[in-house]
């Protein structure tokens, strides 16, 4: 008896498991496939136009997709553009000037910055053309302006400081053929001819040194004489508003032409050596020659 419900029991396990296997050991081809092109309803020929016209459509969306960028990189650039503009437009207005007054002002410090670097001219000039127009103008302070500017007002005040002239030299020689308007017109003096009579003025009353019998003054412009050592002064911003000043300077020809008119001489160095005087001095009569004088005798 009780083998027999062994026996029924193992029977039981066996037809599940065999009923098991029959449901899910199913060959593959019982269940339809899913296609979603629908390939077993269609041709070959039929298919093949379906997928050309598939990567056709393919081809035309990369072209809009492209275009799409483009306008899309256009747009940041145009958005780009305006901030930008703000951005300029917020700088000029900090510095209360617009894009053509910038333009004007790079040109002033360029030209202002090679005057003061190179010392030409005067520190007077240099300050008036455009040192003190730029150091008032808020657009020193941009990042193109704002260590140039700091650097170029310590060379101005250097400059300044050493006498703010324009001679290279503390005197001069004279030599043959030089005259005062021309020793004044030499690069290494003022470098400008109508600066003469300052060169006058200094030497006026004693030149630094002179050969032998040659004058140690320049009382008369218009002669000076070959080994004549003359001061060159330094010019202050005093002395050259004074030699621009036409009385000044007409007042100072006018002297010097009275000097040429009396003298007989004109603006070129005198070359001869100074003549001697050739007058015998009188002689001194001794008295006792006068006592030992004797009278004429009447006849």
């Amino acid at each position: 008896m009780e083998k027999t419900k062994v026996l029924f029991v193992f029977f039981i396990i066996w037809t599940s498991l065999v009923s098991y296997n029959a449901c899910f050991a199913q060959d593959d081809d019982c269940c339809e496939e899913y296609d979603p092109y629908g390939r077993d309803s269609l041709s070959e020929q039929q298919w093949q136009k379906q997928m050309d016209d598939l990567n056709a459509r393919k081809i035309a969306l990369g072209i809009t997709l492209g275009a799409l960028a483009k306008d899309i990189d256009g747009l940041n650039g145009t958005l780009a553009d305006n901030n930008l503009q703000k951005a300029e437009n917020d700088m000029y207005a900090a510095i209360g000037m617009d894009k053509a007054g910038l333009s004007d002002f790079r040109r002033k410090f360029d030209e202002t910055e090679k005057k003061i670097s190179n010392r030409a001219g005067t520190c007077a000039d240099a300050r008036k053309m455009y040192f003190d127009e730029i150091g008032g103008s808020k657009a020193k302070c941009l990042p193109e302006f704002d260590s140039r500017y700091i650097t170029m007002k310590s060379k101005l005040e250097a400059w300044e400081k050493d006498g703010c002239g324009i001679a290279k030299t503390d005197q001069y020689i004279v030599v043959k053929g030089d005259c005062l308007w021309r020793i004044a017109g030499k690069k290494e003096i003022y470098n400008n001819s109508r600066f003469w009579p300052k060169l006058w003025e200094a030497n006026e009353n004693g030149v630094v040194s002179a050969p032998g019998k040659t004058p140690k003054k320049i009382t008369n412009p218009n002669l000076i004489y070959p080994g004549q050592v003359i001061k060159v002064p330094v010019l202050s911003a005093a002395d050259l508003s004074k030699l621009k000043d036409k009385t000044y300077i007409r007042g100072t020809q006018n002297k010097s032409d009275k000097f040429k008119k009396d003298n007989g001489t004109n603006n070129k160095v005198k070359t001869k050596d100074i003549k001697k005087d050739t007058k015998a001095p009188p002689k001194e009569t001794k008295k006792d020659d006068k006592k030992n004088k004797t009278p004429d005798v009447k006849k």
